[in-house]
C-alpha cells in the first residue's frame, strides 16, 4: 500500500525513491510484522484466557505436557494479522503472486481455526478428521499449482539443488508434485509445533532462506549469474517472507519456553502450507526438502513409526512420535530439545543457501 501510494511521488519528492527497493520493502515488512506481535501480544493472551480458549493437551502424549492443559492457543491467528497487515503495506498490491500466497496463507489458516475450534469445544485432541482435513488441503494446493501452471511464467520444470543443467519437465504431472509440497509442509510443520517455540524457529531460519532465494529469482542479473529460474514478480514474494519471519519472531517472543501462548492449527497448517506455496512460486520446490529438514525429519518419525507399528505388530522405532517426543523421553529437557533442533535448522538454512553457488 505504501509503494503503491508513495512512490509515484518519487519525482516530487526524492527520498520517496527508497520504497522501490525490495531490500528496504522487506525489513520494513518484517519491523512491521514484529511489532505488531509485541504490541498487540500481551492484550491477544489476556483475551484468549478471558474466553478460556485454552491448549487441549493429548492423553497419550508425555506427562510433562500435562501443564501445558489450559495454556492459550490459536495465537496463529494473531500471526496472519501481522503478516497480512504487514504485507499488504509493504507490497506492491498489483503484483499476482502476493495475493495468492495471502489466499493460500489464509485458506490453510481457515483450516487450522475451524480443526482448533472443534477440540476446544469438544474439550480433547480430536478436531476435524485426518481426511477432512487433508481433502481441504488438497483443494487449496491444487488451486495454487493450475493457477501457477497455467500462467505464462510457469512450466513445469524442476529446478534441482547442486544441479544446473538439469531441469526435468513434467509438464502435468507437476501439479500433483506441487500438492505433494504444499500439503506435505503443512502437515510437517503441524507434527513439528509440540514444544515451545520448536515449529516457529525453523520456520524464521526457512523463511529467512526463501527470503533470499525470492529476491534473486525476481532480479534478471542476478537468476542469471546464479542460474536459478528467474521468476517475473518474484521480488514482491521477499516483502511476504519478511512478513512472515517478523511475525513469527514477535510470536516467538511470547511462545518460548514457558510459552505463555500456542499457536494452534491455526498458524501451523498455515505457516507450513506458505512455505511450501513459496517454494512452487519461486520454483525451489526441492530445496524445501533442505532448508525444512525438521520438518521433513519429523514427519517422517510419525510415517515410519505408525508404519512399523502395524506391520510388526505393535513394536515401535522410536519411545514415541514425532522425533521431538522421543527425545523428550530419553531425559533431554524441551529447552534443550528446541535450542538444538534450532541449531540443525539453522545448519540447514546455510546448506541451502550454499547451493546458490553450487551449481
Amino acid at each position: 500500500m505504501l509503494y503503491n501510494f508513495l512512490y509515484p511521488l518519487y519525482t516530487e519528492y526524492s527520498w520517496l525513491n527508497v520504497f522501490r527497493y525490495i531490500t528496504f520493502r522487506s525489513i520494513g515488512s518484517s519491523v512491521t510484522a514484529f511489532l505488531v506481535l509485541f504490541v498487540v501480544g500481551p492484550w491477544f493472551i489476556a483475551w484468549l484466557k478471558k474466553r478460556q480458549i485454552g491448549q487441549v493437551i493429548r492423553e497419550d502424549g508425555p506427562e510433562s505436557h500435562f501443564s501445558k492443559q489450559g495454556i492459550p492457543t490459536m495465537g496463529g491467528m494473531l500471526i496472519l494479522f501481522a503478516m497480512t497487515f504487514s504485507t499488504m503495506i509493504w507490497a506492491d498490491l498489483t503484483n499476482g503472486l502476493v495475493w495468492l500466497l495471502l489466499g493460500i496463507c489464509l485458506f490453510f489458516g481457515a483450516i487450522g481455526s475451524v480443526d482448533d475450534w472443534k477440540k476446544i469445544r469438544k474439550g480433547n485432541s480430536r478436531g476435524l478428521t485426518a481426511r477432512e482435513k487433508l481433502l481441504l488441503q488438497i483443494v487449496g494446493a491444487s488451486m495454487v499449482a493450475l493457477y501457477l501452471l497455467l500462467h505464462p511464467e510457469y512450466d513445469g520444470r524442476l529446478s534441482l539443488p547442486f544441479f544446473k543443467g538439469i531441469q526435468p519437465d513434467m509438464g502435468w504431472w507437476y501439479i500433483p508434485l506441487a500438492v505433494l509440497v504444499i500439503v506435505g509442509a503443512s502437515n510437517a510443520v503441524n507434527l513439528t509445533d509440540g514444544l515451545d517455540g520448536l515449529a516457529a524457529g525453523p520456520v524464521v531460519i526457512s523463511g529467512s532462506v526463501y527470503l533470499l532465494f525470492s529476491y534473486v529469482a525476481g532480479n534478471m542479473v542476478m537468476a542469471e549469474y546464479l542460474q536459478i529460474p528467474f521468476i517475473q514478480g518474484a521480488g514482491e514474494v521477499a516483502v511476504f517472507c519478511g512478513a512472515l519471519v517478523g511475525a513469527c519472531l514477535g510470536f516467538l517472543w511470547f511462545n518460548t519456553f514457558p510459552a505463555q501462548i500456542f499457536m494452534g492449527d491455526v498458524g501451523s497448517l498455515a505457516l507450513g502450507g506458505t512455505l511450501g506455496a513459496v517454494s512452487i512460486i519461486i520454483k525451489q520446490e526441492l530445496l524445501l526438502a533442505i532448508v525444512g529438514g525438521i520438518f521433513v525429519v519429523e514427519a517422517l518419525s510419525v510415517i515410519l513409526q505408525v508404519g512399523y507399528y502395524k506391520l510388526s505388530g505393535g513394536k515401535r522405532i522410536f519411545l514415541m512420535a514425532p522425533i521431538h517426543h522421543h527425545f523428550e523421553k530419553k531425559g533431554w529437557v524441551e529447552p534443550k530439545v528446541v535450542v538444538r533442533f534450532w541449531i540443525i535448522s539453522i545448519i540447514l538454512g546455510l546448506v541451502a543457501l550454499a547451493t546458490l553457488k553450487l551449481r
